[in-house]
Parts: C-alpha cells; sequence; structure tokens
C-alpha cells in the first residue's frame, strides 16, 4: 500500500513535491508556511551547482518536511530544542524510513547522534542561513554578507559541519550573478522580494516554480556556467517529473487530503 513518504518521495518535480507537502499541510495542520519554501529553493540553488555526493531527492523533501513540527512563537526553550525529533517522529508515522527521520531530527543538534549523516549538515546549513534572510517580529532580515558571517563565526563556530566552507563559498559566488528582474539583482535578493510580495504559501509556491526558478537558472547558466558552477550536470536531477502538470491539482487533493496519510505506521 502506497503511504505518502512513497509519493512524495517518488515525485522528481521540484514544484510538485512543494505541492503535496502544501497539502500535507491543510490535511495535518503541521507547520508550512513561506519561510519552508524559501529555504527549499536555496537548498534547490545550493544542490544544483555544487557537486556533492548526496541524494538530492532526499534533501528536498527533507528540506521540505524537516521542521513540520516547529512552533512559531514560543517561550518555552524545551519546545525549541525538541521540534526537530518531534517532527522526525511524526514523519515515521507517515511512512518515512529511520534513515530519513534521523536525518531530519539533526537539522539542530540540541540532541547527540551518533554516525550524524553528512545529509543532516545541509539541511543545518540551509535552515540556519534561511532564517537570517528574513524578517522576524524582533529583528528585519539580514543582508546575505552579514548571514553569512553570523553563520561561519557565531552560529557554527565551535561546530564540525563538514559542508560549512563549501557553502559560504558557493554564497559568495551566487551573490555575483545578476537576474534581470526589471533591475539586475542578486538571486537571493531577487528571492527574498520573492517571499515578501507573495500573500500566501500557494501564491510564493507559484511565484517560485513558474517565474524564480527560470530566470535564475537561466543567469546562473548564462553568467557563470563555464567558471564557477561546475555541476550543472545536475540541474535535471530533480526535474524529471511532468513540469506539464498543474500546481495544486485536484488528483495530489485527493491523493494526500482523502487517501495517503490515514496510511499510517503504528
Amino acid at each position: 500500500m502506497e503511504t505518502f513518504a512513497d509519493y512524495i518521495l517518488n515525485e522528481k518535480n521540484t514544484g510538485s513535491k512543494m505541492e503535496i507537502a502544501y497539502y500535507l499541510s491543510k490535511k495535518e495542520n503541521i507547520f508550512f508556511d513561506k519561510s519552508v519554501i524559501f529555504k527549499t529553493e536555496i537548498m534547490r540553488l545550493f544542490l544544483n551547482n555544487v557537486d556533492l555526493e548526496v541524494d538530492h531527492n532526499l534533501l528536498i523533501t527533507a528540506s521540505l518536511l524537516a521542521s513540520c513540527k516547529k512552533i512559531e512563537v514560543a517561550n518555552d526553550i524545551e519546545k525549541i530544542k525538541a521540534f526537530a525529533q518531534e517532527g522526525a517522529d511524526y514523519l515515521y508515522t507517515i511512512g518515512f524510513g529511520q534513515e530519513f527521520c534521523n536525518i531530519c531530527a539533526g537539522m539542530n543538534r540540541y540532541k547527540t547522534q551518533k554516525n550524524r549523516a553528512k545529509e543532516s549538515d545541509i539541511l543545518e546549513l540551509v535552515d540556519q542561513f534561511g532564517a537570517m534572510l528574513l524578517d522576524r517580529p524582533e529583528r528585519i532580515g539580514m543582508k546575505v554578507d552579514e548571514a553569512l558571517v553570523l553563520l561561519e563565526y557565531r552560529n557554527l563556530k565551535d561546530v564540525n559541519n563538514q559542508f560549512l566552507q563549501v557553502f559560504v563559498d558557493f554564497i559568495k559566488k551566487l551573490e555575483k550573478v545578476q537576474v534581470n528582474d526589471k533591475v539586475e539583482i542578486s538571486p537571493l535578493n531577487l528571492l527574498v522580494n520573492t517571499y515578501k510580495e507573495a500573500e500566501d504559501v500557494k501564491k510564493f509556491i507559484t511565484a517560485v516554480v513558474y517565474e524564480y526558478e527560470m530566470k535564475v537558472d537561466e543567469a546562473i547558466c548564462r553568467q557563470q556556467c563555464g567558471e564557477f558552477f561546475k555541476a550543472r550536470k545536475n540541474l535535471s536531477k530533480l526535474e524529471v517529473g511532468n513540469p506539464n502538470r498543474p500546481l495544486f491539482s485536484e488528483e495530489t487533493t485527493r491523493k494526500v487530503i482523502g487517501e495517503l496519510v490515514d496510511n499510517r505506521k503504528n
């Protein structure tokens, strides 16, 4: 019997994965806001443009779901510390294997893990960096260079994250790319603007999939693929689904809301 995990992992198109996760959030009332899509798009750019020996499909899926038990406003530090593990426990019940769940639980380091997966290091980087670029009630979003400094010299200063320098180098190179969007703008600044302009999650997904990704991928390939971005061969790894299937389709609504998440593990 097909589970939700089977369904989303078998979908290789990033936009369609976003759609499936969106409908899961409607069915289950899990945490899924625009910040999740924002960070997943940073994940997609990183994986598509840096030659890493990791499972792209797994990491895109984990980026969409690892924060499923996050709480937006919390005064209880213990709840903040526990959300990644609680999310992993929930994901196990809807069909994900223990390896995938351990990767999601490792997004933060509040719980010590033996044999920490390298994929958890990438989740950690994207989650922390992406969060710093966005406005929060207590502060405005940081500039890219400010976020990199804090990531490297404060947040992960004493942490052995094996992809930290690779990620920092990638972001610095990405900042040199200029996208034509009325005026020339860097990919990350354009993503922040797109995030702010979108009224809700659904509209943000549509803007990312149908506008942002096309503009940015074309700009990266045109300006930098020969010199900096050595792994452009990876671009198609998550783009082999059905790109013509409309987002937010009745089929996905029926599959996710009507069937799949009811086939749970005990």
